[in-house]
This record gives structure tokens, C-alpha cells and sequence, in this order.
């Protein structure tokens, strides 16, 4: 993780405010890739088509999010992505399309819609500051809530819910698991662990490793300067304590945001283990 990019997990999220027009700031999606993640390393970026499935822009209520599924699919198992601080832009719309290509409903929803849009900032310390230092847990949880319904209703099979979040949307993959009892499998890619508790901010993963109740996958970057190893090993240790499915993996030559392929942090061989380990933990624990 670069200077630049050190805080990227500043969670927090608010109150669980209704889904109307008067709360939100962001009522669509753009196109491409989030100004501040720019310039984009056009020589690693994995691009998925759309052939096959239905993609593209939806509404959760007013709340805006991106879909994708197999065209005509029914009773599919379900994946909720939780982004990084740069909000619902190309990266995470591929994400989607690629676990699409695997046979799932995915779906995207933009958490930051109330606060501003993170994808039309050129700075990361602007994104932080006038975005994500406003965002509320339980904003977040509602949102989230509100979308594995809505896939309920199109296509998706409850029964069968995942998740998975990076950086900023890592630590959700975690917090999520432990709200969401009906969450059987998630994936956090290098979420943080731990930090401080405010108002917004309720919570951190090292808090909720004994709620969960089904079985997340951690991966983490051994050489990651924004998230200590040693809060790695405290969640490793309150896992093994809590006596649950859950593992954290750690790659020992990866830093931060290994697998965004479009950054320079990105780390081929790291990132496509990675991949290969979330769709066997999914399959593993029935989603």
C-alpha cells in the first residue's frame, strides 16, 4: 500500500436511514474508473464481457448498485461486493461480471451514495475526509441488508448468501458476516482489523470474530504497511478461540491491494490464488 493510499480502511458508516430519494447525493452509476485510482495499468486490467448474462446499473429502492447474473438464471446462489473507498466504478463492476461468469447473482451497491461520489475526486485524502469520514456502520448494514433482499426477489437464492469486500470493503466482509446470520460464506480481502470507535465506526473485526456464524476467508498481504501483521495474528487468534470456520491466509510477499488489477500494488500471482480460493471457500460452504 502506498503512502498515498495508507488509510483506505477509515470505515464507518451511519444510521440505517430509509432508502429515499431525499438521502441520497448519488443516484447513478458512472462509467470507467475512479479519478483518484488513476492512472490506470491498462496492461494488467482483466476485462469480463457480458456475454451471457443481464448486467448493468440497477435501483435498490433509491439506493444505486450494479448487477450482474446469468441471463435468465433462477435460484442463484448470491454474492454481495463491498468496494474499496473508490466507490462502485469499473474494477468492482468486473468483480461482479466475473463471479457472474461463475454462476452468480453479484451485486454491487454504492454505500457512499448519501456523502458524495468517490469516484470523481482526483485526491485520496479528499475522498477520506468529505466521504468516508461521514459513512456510518449502520448505513452500510441496512444498505446491505436492503440489496440480499432485492435478491431475493431477482433471481437470488437466500439460502445461499456470500460476500466479499476489499480494502475498505474488506472489513464489511467481515462485520457483515457476524450481523447476517444468513451469511454462510464471505471473503475479505485485506479489510482492516482493527482501529478506533466512534459514533460511526462502531465496530471492528477483532470485536465480532465470535459472532460469526458462518465461515469467512481473510487474505492478507504480508508486506501490507497500512494493516499490521500483528492485528493479522490477534484475528487469527480470536478466530481459533471462537472455534469457527473461519481462516485468514496470508501472502508473505503481497502488500496492499494485490488484487486490483488495475493499480500498480497489484500482484498477479498473489491475486489469482486469491480468486481461486474464494470460489473453492464459496463452494465449500454452500454458496
Amino acid at each position: 500500500m502506498t503512502t498515498q493510499n495508507r488509510n483506505p480502511d477509515f470505515d464507518s458508516l451511519l444510521p440505517a436511514a430509509r432508502l429515499t430519494r431525499r438521502s441520497f447525493v448519488v443516484t447513478a452509476l458512472g462509467a470507467g474508473f475512479a479519478l483518484a485510482a488513476q492512472p490506470v495499468m491498462a496492461q494488467s486490467v482483466i476485462k469480463t464481457d457480458a456475454t451471457g448474462l443481464t448486467a448493468g446499473e440497477i435501483k435498490v429502492g433509491e439506493l444505486v448498485a450494479y448487477r450482474a447474473q446469468p441471463a435468465g438464471g433462477n435460484n442463484l446462489p448470491t454474492i454481495l461486493v463491498v468496494s474499496e473507498i473508490f466507490g462502485v466504478h469499473e474494477y468492482i463492476a468486473d468483480v461482479c461480471r466475473r463471479l457472474a461468469k461463475l454462476g452468480y447473482l453479484a451485486i454491487a451497491p454504492e454505500l457512499f451514495a448519501r456523502y458524495g461520489d468517490p469516484r470523481k475526486l482526483t485526491n485520496v485524502q479528499d475522498i477520506l475526509s468529505s466521504i468516508i469520514s461521514k459513512v456510518a456502520d449502520k448505513d452500510v448494514m441496512a444498505d446491505l441488508d436492503a440489496c440480499a433482499t432485492w435478491a431475493k426477489s431477482n433471481g437470488g437464492d437466500p439460502a445461499r448468501l456470500g460476500i466479499t469486500g476489499f480494502c475498505w470493503g474488506g472489513r464489511f466482509a467481515w462485520l457483515y458476516s457476524a450481523h447476517n446470520p444468513a451469511v454462510k460464506a464471505g471473503v475479505a480481502w485485506y479489510g482492516r482489523i482493527d482501529g478506533e470507535v466512534n459514533d460511526r465506526t462502531t465496530r471492528w473485526p477483532l470485536d465480532v470474530a465470535g459472532e460469526i456464524k458462518g465461515a469467512v476467508l481473510g487474505l492478507y498481504g504480508g508486506k501490507d504497511q497500512g494493516i499490521p501483521l500483528d492485528d493479522v495474528e490477534s484475528m487469527k487468534a480470536a478466530l481459533a478461540k471462537a472455534g469457527g470456520k473461519s481462516q485468514i491466509h496470508i501472502y508473505a510477499d503481497a502488500g496492499h491491494a494485490f488484487h486490483t488489477d488495475y493499480r500498480p500494488t497489484y500482484r498477479k500471482e498473489s491475486a489469482e490464488d486469491g480468486w481461486q480460493r474464494l470460489q473453492a471457500w464459496f463452494k465449500q460452504h454452500g454458496v
